[in-house]
């Protein structure tokens, strides 16, 4: 089952756009190991079910996943051949907003190179480039 939220203020949102880089979310604090994201965009709520599932089949319930963004933004799509005007089309999915080096997955309890080919495996599934942290154990 997608994730979604359970309700929304506004139905409808803008599209708006992505600047600069993330200052929240951008350090690994569940697990040892993170999935940061390398550039900005949209992440689908079925992008982020389907790392998920890649994730936790790879680790054969050792180990734990932490899915650190939630998809929060309605988009919209208006139907095929329909003319312009009548207003905005109805909310078609559900999308995370991502700016550079947000944390999007986390995994703990497991060792670094069964880390690293899990999130070789998330890597294939998101639609940006993305690349592997550790957690930093100073702060």
């Amino acid at each position: 089952m997608a994730l979604m939220p359970k309700r929304v203020l506004h139905r409808k949102q803008q599209r708006g756009r992505i600047r600069g880089q993330a200052t929240r979310g951008n350090t690994v604090s569940f697990g040892e190991f993170g999935l940061q994201s390398a550039d900005s965009g949209w992440l689908s709520a079925r992008h982020i079910e389907a790392g998920r599932v890649a994730a936790t089949h790879y680790l054969h319930r050792e180990g734990r996943v932490y899915i650190r963004v939630f998809p929060d933004k309605p988009t919209t799509k208006k139907p095929l051949e329909t003319r312009m005007g009548t207003g905005k089309g109805e909310v078609e999915e559900w999308v995370a907003v991502i700016k550079e080096g947000t944390i999007l997955f986390e995994i703990g309890g497991v060792d670094e190179t069964t880390a690293k080919a899990a999130f070789k495996r998330v890597a294939s599934k998101m639609p940006f480039k993305v690349r592997m942290v550790h957690r930093r154990h100073g702060l």
